[in-house]
């Protein structure tokens, strides 16, 4: 849907608190306590990242942090565009024939990362959590700011802060890799068509107060790119069973 839409209504801005990652890799699970922080859940940083399963690396998968999240109570729903994991021809399967999809790819598959990611969507399932499959607009995100959602998002980070790949710890525009990241969707400015992002990383090449918008197109590419790194997904926690 052309941004022309949204031009003459009022931004969107979710209070979400900003925490910075301990290291390279807790990313995801740092930016779980910012969207924790948003509905008033206390919980401390280090129990967040103790309690998130990790890939052998030190980060996370989107789907790990779902089942954290239903750990702390919350309904979480996630929307994944990765297609390692899942067949397009899935997206109108109920719950119950998803499990079984999966748990017959996570049989053939023999990438171990790919296996991990599958077998964790379906416990993921299997937990309660949801599952959708939608085209990736900003309507889509807007749909959730709008109801008072933050969104979590696994993307590129090579795209997203338009930097060099990356080869270890160092900068590489030859042999590199693009890296993934996950960073909070809180906000949207209508007029100029921007997301407002609050990132915990201390490595933002624009930012230093981990607050900053970037353009609709740019940030729904870097999402669909994430896909390189196993990232590709929303994560919205939904609301907290008291």
């Amino acid at each position: 849907m052309s941004a022309a839409k949204f031009a003459g209504e009022e931004p969107i801005l979710l209070r979400v608190p900003r925490f910075k990652q301990p290291d390279d890799v807790t990313c995801g699970p740092t930016c779980l306590k910012q969207v924790f922080g948003f509905h008033g859940l206390g919980v401390e940083l280090a129990q967040v990242i103790e309690r998130t399963p990790k890939n052998p690396d030190g980060g996370t998968l989107a789907v790990f942090l779902g089942m954290t999240a239903l750990r702390y109570g919350f309904q979480p729903t996630l929307y994944s565009y990765n297609l390692r994991v899942f067949d397009p021809s899935w997206r109108r399967l109920s719950a119950a024939a998803l499990q079984d999809k999966l748990t017959q790819r996570a049989a053939f598959v023999t990438s171990p990362k790919l296996k991990r990611a599958t077998t964790a969507y379906r416990d993921f399932l299997v937990r309660g959590g949801r599952l959708r499959f939608a085209d990736l607009t900003r309507d889509l995100l807007i749909e959730w700011l709008r109801k008072g959602h933050p969104i979590l998002t696994g993307l590129s980070a090579t795209y997203l802060y338009r930097i060099k790949r990356e080869l270890g710890p160092d900068d590489d525009d030859i042999r590199g890799e693009p890296t993934g990241h996950f960073v909070v969707i809180c906000g949207y400015y209508p007029k100029s068509d921007r997301f407002v992002i609050r990132d915990p990383s201390f490595h933002i090449p624009f930012s230093r107060s981990g607050r900053y918008s970037v353009p609709a197109e740019r940030l729904i590419s870097a999402i669909l790119l994430g896909d390189l790194t196993y990232d590709a997904v929303l994560l919205v926690l939904g609301n907290r069973k008291t």
